[in-house]
C-alpha cells in the first residue's frame, strides 16, 4: 500500500485551502494512490509467464551449447549432459528436438550471447531466484567432463555479470555445485560427505546451529519448485528444482545428524 498520494495531496490541499483543502487533497491523493497501485499490479501481473518460461527454455539450452563450445570443441560428456538434462525434464519428443536445435545454435560462431542474456534478464525482471537457477544449470553443464576449464570459467563469470551476479556470487554457486556433484558420487567417506553438506548450504563448519537453520530455510525458499514455476521457471524444469531441494534437505539432515540437534 502507498500513502504518498494522500500525504502530498493533503499537504498541498491544506496549504491552498486550509482544513477543507486538506480533506479534498487527501481524497484526491487517495485516488492517485489507488491508480498507482493498479498500474503496479498490472505491471507485475501483466507479465506473460508463458513468455518468461519460453525465454528461460531457449536461453538454457542455447547458452549450454555455447558454453560447451567455449573451449573450442564439444565433448561427448557435454553432449551427454545436455541429453541427460532433457531426460530428467521429461521433455516431449517435440520439445527434446527443439532443445537439441537450441543447443546446436549456441555452438555456432555467430551466436549472440549478449542478446540472449539481455532478453533473459529482462524477462526475469527482479526474479533473482530464476537467474540463480539458470546459472546453477549452466554450472552443472560445465562440469559434465569433471572439470571447469579457464574458458568455461571466464564465460560463466561473464554470464553472471550480465545477469547481475557478483564474482563472490559465482564462487559461492561454484562451490555449491561442486559439493553437490561430489556428494552425488558418494563423497569421500563420512568426513567428505559432511564437508559437502556444509558447502551445499554455503556455510562453514564453524557456523552456529541457528545459522545452519537459517541457511537451510533460505535455500529451500530460493529453490522451492512451486515458487520457481510461479515466477516463470518452465514447468518442464520443475523436476530439476525438486532434485535441488532434495539435495539441500539431505545436506541439512547430514549436518543435523552430526550435530545432534
Amino acid at each position: 500500500m502507498t500513502w504518498w498520494g494522500k500525504i502530498i495531496g493533503g499537504v498541498s490541499g491544506y496549504l491552498l485551502g486550509g482544513p477543507w483543502g486538506l480533506l479534498v487533497g487527501a481524497v484526491l491523493g487517495h485516488q492517485l494512490d489507488r491508480g498507482v497501485a493498479r498500474m503496479g499490479g498490472a505491471f507485475t501481473s501483466g507479465i506473460d509467464h508463458a513468455y518468461v518460461q519460453r525465454v528461460f527454455f531457449e536461453a538454457t539450452f542455447s547458452v549450454m551449447g555455447h558454453l560447451a563450445k567455449s573451449d573450442g570443441r564439444v565433448s561427448e560428456q557435454e553432449i551427454a549432459l545436455a541429453r541427460q538434462v532433457m531426460v530428467r525434464m521429461g521433455l516431449s519428443e517435440k520439445s527434446r528436438l527443439e532443445a537439441i536445435g537450441l543447443f546446436n545454435q549456441g555452438k555456432q560462431a555467430d551466436f549472440a550471447l549478449d542478446d540472449v542474456l539481455e532478453r533473459f534478464r529482462q524477462a526475469c525482471f527482479r526474479r533473482r531466484n530464476l537467474g540463480q537457477m539458470f546459472v546453477e544449470i549452466q554450472l552443472h553443464a560445465a562440469y559434465a567432463d569433471g572439470t571447469l576449464n579457464p574458458a568455461e570459467r571466464g564465460l560463466l563469470m561473464r554470464i553472471c555479470e550480465q545477469l547481475g551476479f557478483t564474482a563472490f556470487d559465482f564462487e559461492r554457486l561454484d562451490a555449491m555445485i561442486r559439493a553437490e556433484l561430489h556428494a552425488a558420487q558418494g563423497g569421500a567417506g563420512a568426513k567428505g560427505t559432511l564437508e559437502d553438506a556444509y558447502a551445499i548450504l554455503n556455510i562453514d563448519d564453524q557456523a552456529g546451529d541457528a545459522e545452519v537453520k537459517r541457511a537451510y530455510r533460505r535455500l529451500m525458499n530460493q529453490h522451492h519448485p512451486d515458487k520457481l514455476v510461479a515466477k516463470g521457471l518452465p514447468a518442464e524444469m520443475m523436476k530439476l528444482a525438486e532434485e535441488k531441494t532434495h539435495e539441500i534437505r539431505a545436506a541439512y539432515e547430514r549436518i543435523r545428524e552430526a550435530r545432534g540437534f
